[in-house]
């Protein structure tokens, strides 16, 4: 049962004001007409979106310019190069240090998740309500709900997904880990992923994993960096594919020209999550510099 939140509820209407925002873009609209729209006075919403992604509106939609973005893809035209330059001492790599990826095997592939079983809740997170799932091996499923789909909707794709396990909804059992993932809770352990895909879409996963926190980069980037790199439509299925939002950070790749693209669970949603994680990106490398 998804209950509703003050968390959730400001996300929507921060969603709302970034989708408005881009959409008007060539005029920069004032803050009282975004307020307006988002039904909220402009000392509530500046409140809000200051409190969500720790700096302005304003400032905000600057990330998410494509001068700005082309201007990122250009530093980081190698994966490798990109990770190391991130540096261990920033917290955006301690998060990716702590993750691991195990994919089934081949015959566990064939038996569509037989002998799993499958503990999932709906959370309220920083990009509005998620699906989690969690086996004994791993988180094996994140999603985001759409405002307009019923939630039910998710977890049928994650069953069909995982569609021979045994399924059951404890979010005591998975509050956990969704306070660790968006960071309520500082790492101890490793976080370990589950996944079910082909060869080259485990390739596609394990590559995506190496996007630093705050960072972006291309199929091509991808598809060069997996060793194949005339494979990029293919790459742009694989990252489609994806079935663990977020952790697995498909919405760090962006089309060569700057264009943010498309995203599975909404393009306004990878707006928000690109721009929010380069704000934290940043203020983390301030500190650091400090």
């Amino acid at each position: 049962m998804i209950v509703a939140t003050d968390q959730n509820m400001n996300y929507l209407r921060i969603e709302q004001a970034i989708r408005y925002l881009e959409e008007n873009v060539q005029r920069q609209p004032e803050l009282d007409e975004v307020a307006e729209i988002v039904h909220l006075s402009p000392f509530h919403f500046q409140r809000i979106f200051t409190e969500w992604a720790g700096i302005s509106p304003k400032r905000f939609l600057q990330y998410l310019t494509i001068d700005f973005l082309k201007s990122k893809l250009e530093q980081s035209k190698n994966l490798v190069e990109v990770a190391e330059q991130a540096g261990l001492s920033s917290q955006s790599r301690v998060y990716d240090l702590f993750t691991t990826l195990e994919a089934v095997t081949p015959q566990e592939y064939k038996l569509k998740g037989s002998g799993l079983r499958i503990e999932y809740g709906f959370h309220p997170t920083p990009f509005g309500i998620a699906l989690i799932g969690i086996t004994e091996r791993g988180v094996c499923w994140l999603s985001f709900i759409q405002s307009d789909e019923d939630p039910k909707y998710e977890v049928e794709k994650m069953k069909a997904h995982w569609h021979n396990s045994l399924f059951h909804e404890d979010p005591v059992i998975t509050m956990p880990f969704i306070d660790r993932i968006f960071g309520k809770v500082n790492p101890t352990s490793r976080l370990h992923l589950l996944v079910k895909g082909t060869n080259f879409q485990v390739k596609v996963w394990e590559a995506l994993l190496r996007i630093p926190m705050g960072e972006v980069t291309t199929y091509k980037g991808i598809a060069s960096h997996i060793q194949n790199p005339k494979a990029m439509q293919a790459v742009g299925s694989a990252v489609g594919s994806n079935h663990i939002a977020y952790l697995i950070p498909c919405h760090r790749v962006i089309r060569q020209d700057g264009i943010l693209g498309e995203y599975r669970w909404n393009s306004a949603r990878k707006k928000g999550i690109i721009g929010w994680e380069m704000a934290k990106s940043d203020t983390e490398r301030i500190a650091i510099d400090n």
